[in-house]
């Protein structure tokens, strides 16, 4: 019986450490999960939204196929998101924190107060790309409240404040001689649009006469019909018009339009939407010479043409120069902090790496080691290109995007547009 007693006690021992052991295993192997608040059905948005899962898609798939992290694989978890209502884009937050995802990643909200508040009682990495100077603010009311969010691209101000000095450059180079002074701003009405349009007033009126504003338009979303806005580009004569939307679909309707009626000499500059795919889609041979910038944009160095590269290769067809670059990016910086912390769920330590340590990707340099927790823009707030991001100038040529400046990254020199001939 003392015998047959000892063995059961064994077996029991035995089981025992294999259900621990199991149980360890089982834990190892739960993954961690990225919660990307994305817009998948609204009528804005989604192009940008798509742009950002196949980056991180892109990032994810490379880091499981290597072993994961910490010897678990990475997962994505994705909620339909409603930008146009606060209640929609914090339902979207709020469903993530039940489904408790280890980290937020989200290409922009509209309105991003809500977004930030239910991402601030959970904890968790919120990585930003809103472009938004009001998110920066509201960060900067509460920061040990907000300290998780991280604004990751410079602010859309950055966009008039790099406007005024790039038209400095191109003029000075030789390469464009304006046929005025006169800079005519055509302005879409949501804020974003608007903090863009006081920034570029402001530094129209800090030129000291170089430059002066020709006229205000404005334009009321979604915009099919431009022949208002093109008969005040002909009333207003300006060298330069600055056409301040940002989707693709409403400025390759510009493209069709414009030819008919051009004002011979006029450099036109369109606001970051460009960038989205379906812009050459759309307009074709008809984007020839088109200027654009983006103050979060893939470069095209080594870094930037080899994930180019790879993503064409996932993805093919017209690639987007924005999200695809911040989502990809965005998963390696996690991916860095839940390394070095040990533990995804230990959302203090892995927001404090986040914002202790720069990270160089395929976007330029992330710094959120500041009391905004954003990238500066280079050359819009620092001077060298390795202390921020560069804000990127494109021109369309041959029908590819080309960068035109900052100087470090150029591609091409700029080319006079069609209609400036």
């Amino acid at each position: 019986m003392k015998r047959r007693e000892i063995f059961k006690s064994l077996l029991a021992a035995v089981a025992g450490l294999h259900l621990c052991v199991a149980s360890s295993v089982v834990m190892a192997a739960d993954p961690i999960v990225i919660g990307l608040p994305l817009n998948q059905t609204g009528p804005v948005g989604v192009v940008d939204h798509e742009d950002h899962l196949n980056g991180t898609m892109l990032a994810i798939e490379e880091i499981n196929a290597a072993g994961g992290v910490l010897g678990r694989q990475i997962e994505y978890k994705v909620v339909d998101t409603d930008l146009l209502s606060p209640e929609g884009t914090q339902a979207a937050f709020q469903k993530l924190v039940d489904e408790k995802v280890h980290a937020f990643s989200s290409p922009f909200v509209l309105i991003p107060t809500p977004a930030m508040d239910a991402s601030a009682a959970y904890g968790a990495p919120h990585m930003s790309g809103d472009t938004k100077i009001d998110a920066i603010k509201h960060f900067q009311s509460d920061p040990a409240r907000y300290s998780n969010f991280f604004h990751l691209d410079p602010p859309e101000v950055n966009y008039g404040v790099g406007f005024i000095p790039f038209l400095d450059a191109l003029k000075a180079s030789g390469k464009w001689k304006p046929i005025n002074n006169k800079i005519h701003l055509v302005q879409g009405q949501i804020g974003y649009n608007q903090r863009i349009s006081e920034a570029t007033i402001k530094a129209i009126e800090d030129s000291n006469g170089r430059w002066v504003l020709a006229g205000v338009s404005d334009i009321q979303s979604p915009v099919q019909d431009w022949g208002p806005t093109i008969q005040d580009i002909h009333k207003h004569g300006a060298g330069v018009i600055m056409l301040n939307h940002w989707v693709a679909a409403a400025y390759a309707a510009f493209t069709s339009q414009y030819p008919a009626n051009p004002l011979q000499g006029t450099l036109i500059y369109m606001q970051y939407g460009p960038s989205q795919p379906e812009f050459l889609d759309i307009a074709g041979a008809g984007a020839e010479g088109y200027i654009w910038s983006t103050v979060l944009g893939v470069y095209n160095d080594e870094q930037g043409a080899e994930f180019r590269a790879k993503y064409k290769k996932r993805f093919p067809g017209t690639m987007g120069l924005v999200y695809t670059g911040m989502g990809y990016d965005t998963v390696y910086m996690l991916k860095n902090a839940w390394e070095a912390v040990g533990d995804p769920n230990n959302f203090k330590a892995v927001n404090e790496y986040i914002r202790d340590h720069n990270y160089r990707g395929v976007n330029g340099w992330y710094k959120l080691d500041n009391d905004c927790h954003c990238t500066p823009a280079y050359p819009d707030e620092v001077d060298d290109i390795e202390k921020g991001m560069a804000h990127l100038f494109f021109q369309v040529q041959d029908g590819e995007h080309k960068i035109i400046a900052p100087d470090p990254l150029v591609e091409a020199e700029f080319r006079p547009a069609p209609w400036m001939q």
